[in-house]
């Protein structure tokens, strides 16, 4: 263990460890074939349609084929990694079941691809033994971490494309290509669908489209100041009167969707941001950096300062930052190993760690929906209480063989749940529903 993974283990300690799980040469060959992608996804059917094929024609299948075969050299490194974090870490568990600056705007344009609706949908199937009674509708390789819900739709990245989905019968209504660069979910504010088209060099490109034809309605290029983080994890989200808030670089960009204007730069003093999220009530924003385990929050109406917490000494980054009335919930990875953690009032040396995390390059990513938060991955899939981090509901996610499958970005939508699902052995993907206990 080294001295990091031994720091971040004595602030998470609250329970018993859990113990580690192997890391498999299927589970290796999943993270393989995500880089190959450069999706962070597993690949799985395209389904059927003649708009699905379109886009498995126009994006190629090369890099989309499983490769256990690619694993085998690399598994005895990835399975160190795995299993030191894994006993590092502790878990956290109540009550559970078992069960206008530097800004250009772009006139509409960029018509989305037709509707591949051609066909019928195909029946939904129970996947992972019916767990949370969930059935798969949608049989497609998605970006890992970019499934959202909108007022009727399901919105997520698939290969460069931002799809709208029909959350009762899983098909794609429509699609838009968005050339996307880092997994981010989109963003819906109003009658629009932001997503992060490109994050690199001196400037961020948001892209806001139409929530019900993905027609390109405003390009807004916020501009960066300093340098972009390696690894930006959540770096795009809306707050109070729906506004845009954007890590980049050493600050966080504020934009206003109605008149596509850059209105604020919030700086950030201890490095380049890699992660934003703003509370329920819009009062306080919450920025992570590179330099350090660090969590600052500013008020986002005036940019002040209004706290800082750090953990000294630990290097590991934090990401997919969420903030809920209890606190702030956020990621940190040591190899091939992600845990979600919970700060309660955004203070990290008070954080616990929430779920059983994951391993094999997969995302375990909270997110925050329908009143709850949800916390996915490969071993668990919980809800928890926004408000205190306890877990309320908790059930273990089944192997297929001896290969994880996984769950992740849980959202509400219609009153109903769903997530991200894959599971590597079968070569299945897609969007499942969920029908999980009162939380």
């Amino acid at each position: 263990m080294t001295t990091e993974e031994r720091q971040l283990s004595d602030m998470l300690r609250r329970v018993t460890p859990e113990p580690p799980r192997r890391v498999t040469v299927e589970d290796v060959a999943l993270r393989l074939a995500g880089q190959a992608t450069g999706s962070g996804g597993s690949p799985g059917s395209e389904g059927s349609g003649p708009g699905r094929r379109e886009r498995q024609a126009r994006r190629g299948s090369a890099g989309r084929r499983w490769a256990p075969v690619l694993a085998a050299a690399s598994v005895f490194v990835v399975a160190g990694a795995s299993a030191g974090i894994a006993v590092a870490l502790t878990s956290h568990h109540g009550s559970s079941s078992p069960s206008g600056t530097g800004m250009n705007s772009a006139s509409p344009s960029a018509s989305p691809s037709a509707s591949p609706s051609a066909s019928a949908s195909a029946p939904a199937e129970r996947v992972a033994d019916g767990i949370w009674g969930a059935e798969l509708i949608d049989r497609e390789m998605l970006t890992q971490d970019t499934l959202t819900g909108g007022a009727s739709s399901l919105y997520a990245i698939a290969g460069g494309d931002l799809e709208r989905i029909d959350p009762a019968t899983g098909d794609v209504v429509t699609f838009a290509p968005v050339g996307a660069s880092i997994a981010n979910p989109p963003v819906v504010t109003g009658n629009t669908v932001w997503v992060v088209s490109s994050y690199a060099g001196n400037s961020v490109v948001l892209q806001g489209y139409d929530a019900k034809t993905l027609a390109q309605l405003a390009s807004v290029t916020v501009p960066v100041s300093g340098q972009l983080p390696a690894a930006p994890e959540g770096v795009l989200a809306s707050g109070s009167g729906g506004y845009l808030y954007v890590a980049a670089g050493s600050s966080v960009a504020v934009v206003n969707p109605s008149t596509h204007q850059v209105i604020k730069q919030i700086s950030s003093s201890a490095g380049p941001v890699t992660s934003v999220a703003v509370s329920p009530d819009g009062s306080k924003l919450y920025a992570s950096t590179t330099s350090s385990f660090d969590l600052a929050t500013y008020n986002p109406a005036t940019g002040a300062e209004l706290g800082f917490s750090a953990v000294p000494g630990l290097a590991n980054t934090e990401g997919n930052l969420v903030a809920t009335s209890g606190g702030v919930w956020g990621t940190s990875g040591v190899g091939m190993t992600e845990l979600t953690w919970f700060a309660p009032d955004a203070e990290l040396p008070r954080m616990v760690r929430v779920g059983a995390g994951t391993g094999a390059g997969l995302d375990s990513v909270p997110t925050y929906s329908g009143g709850t938060v949800w916390i996915g991955g490969s071993h668990t899939l919980e809800c928890a209480d926004p408000a205190t981090g306890q877990v309320l509901a908790s059930v273990t996610i089944p192997t297929d063989g001896s290969v994880l499958e996984y769950f992740g970005s849980v959202t509400f939508t219609g009153g109903r749940a769903y997530a991200y699902y894959q599971d590597p052995r079968s070569q299945q993907s897609g969007v499942v529903t969920l029908t999980p206990p009162q939380c």
